[in-house]
């Protein structure tokens, strides 16, 4: 039996991701991981609670048997449209004889916030303090063991919508899972690409999944805007879809092989075939159209990131530029295009400190939020030791068929 063993899953528009890691003082050791397509989610909300439950054991199921291990506590990436942010400024006054500040005068702080008015159908995903003031002194990390009659703290909270939330913990508790605690989605991606130097000196993190784009902010070393965008990679899709006149599975297949996101970017420009539909024969096109028809919804997307950092007053506070990740952020030239609409240096986020294990198998943003889910993000019970898992059971059927595939292995090296 191992302890200290995480679970994270994201539940993605396109496909859910499940990682198994066991943490320990020398780092993350990466046990397994599992992907199974999505059919249940649009837009970051669960839209079929049978099929979500189904993707989630697929994927839990690869992952368990990859690790040889049983958990049934997972944490939760949530993103979609219905998560909102709002900053709250609250104090609590110091009681104690020796005014020292203890972690119960945090929590207290953290209970206040908790009182706050917010609409019938939502509820507090996150309580994160972005600074602390102790008798009105700012810029305090960490306040604990300091000396002070008022202790005030300026909070990011994050909201998200009440039917959203028991939508998935139905979807999890359906395919014979429970939920030990959610995360935002860009929170979580943004400690397993980011270092905290970045943070530090001011940085905006675009996580572009299937059906929504997360973003965050970070200066000054805490976290000061979230936003989640319902523009994404199924978007360009069904761009190339309609314009094309081709199925999906078509137009994906196009993005991902011959896509770009900018002219410039293209490394040979050639004719490619697409295949007709029912009495259109195959037509050939130039790259640089497939291109100008990505380019365009790119561009949107970027564009309305881009007004969201003007409205907030943070487009000139990012002095370490652009991170891109997520599985949209594989499209050729994205990097080029971000760096030309932002006006800032941009690179791709790939998850990093993965440590041992099939670490190499997870090295791309396509987990970037995963893995921080199984890194753990400090102010939430994710950031505890992991849950013990029990050792899989293998059947004999599995066993049986395990031992023929090794044989089968054998006489190929022949």
């Amino acid at each position: 039996m191992k302890k200290n063993v995480v679970a994270g899953l994201d539940l993605g528009t396109t496909k859910v991701c499940t990682v198994i890691a066991e943490q320990s003082e020398s780092g993350l050791n990466i046990l397994g991981f599992g992907v199974a397509p999505s059919e249940g989610l649009n837009r970051g909300l669960v839209s079929n609670i049978s099929k979500t439950a189904e993707a989630i054991k697929e994927a839990m199921e690869i992952a368990s048997n990859r690790a040889g291990l049983e958990i049934k506590g997972l944490n939760v990436g949530v993103a979609g449209e219905h998560i909102t942010s709002l900053r709250h400024r609250n104090y609590v006054t110091i009681n104690n004889p020796e005014r020292e500040i203890t972690k119960e005068d945090l929590d207290r702080l953290r209970a206040d916030v908790r009182t706050i008015r917010i609409p019938s159908d939502r509820q507090i995903l996150h309580i994160i303090p972005e600074e602390f003031f102790v008798d009105y002194q700012g810029g305090i990390e960490d306040p604990i063991g300091m000396s002070g009659s008022r202790l005030e703290a300026v909070n990011h909270v994050v909201l998200a919508s009440i039917p959203a939330m028991q939508n998935i913990k139905k979807s999890v508790e359906r395919a014979g899972y429970f939920v030990k605690d959610y995360v935002l989605q860009p929170i979580a991606s943004s400690y397993s690409v980011l270092d905290e130097n970045e943070k530090d000196l001011g940085i905006l993190l675009v996580d572009i999944g299937g059906g929504t784009t997360d973003v965050a902010v970070f200066h000054n070393k805490s976290i000061k805007h979230t936003k989640v965008i319902g523009v994404a990679g199924n978007q360009v899709t069904n761009d190339i879809r309609e314009s094309l006149g081709i199925v999906s599975a078509e137009a994906e297949r196009l993005k991902k092989e011959y896509g770009y996101a900018t002219e410039e970017s293209i490394i040979k420009d050639e004719d490619i075939y697409i295949k007709g539909v029912g009495a259109r024969g195959n037509v050939k096109i130039p790259i640089t159209l497939l291109t100008q028809i990505i380019n365009l919804r790119m561009k949107e997307l970027f564009s309305l990131i881009d007004n969201e950092l003007r409205q907030i007053g943070f487009k000139n506070k990012l002095k370490a530029g652009i991170v891109l990740t997520g599985g949209g952020s594989l499209l050729k030239g994205s990097v080029d295009l971000a760096e030309e609409v932002f006006g800032l240096p941009a690179r791709i986020g790939v998850p990093m400190d993965l440590g041992s294990g099939l670490a190499d198998k997870i090295a791309s943003p396509e987990f970037a939020t995963v893995a921080g889910l199984v890194r753990g993000v400090p102010g939430s019970s994710s950031e505890e030791s992991g849950i013990e898992a029990k050792e899989k059971k293998q059947s004999s059927k599995l066993k049986f068929s395990s031992f023929i595939k090794r044989v089968q292995e054998f006489f190929d090296e022949l």
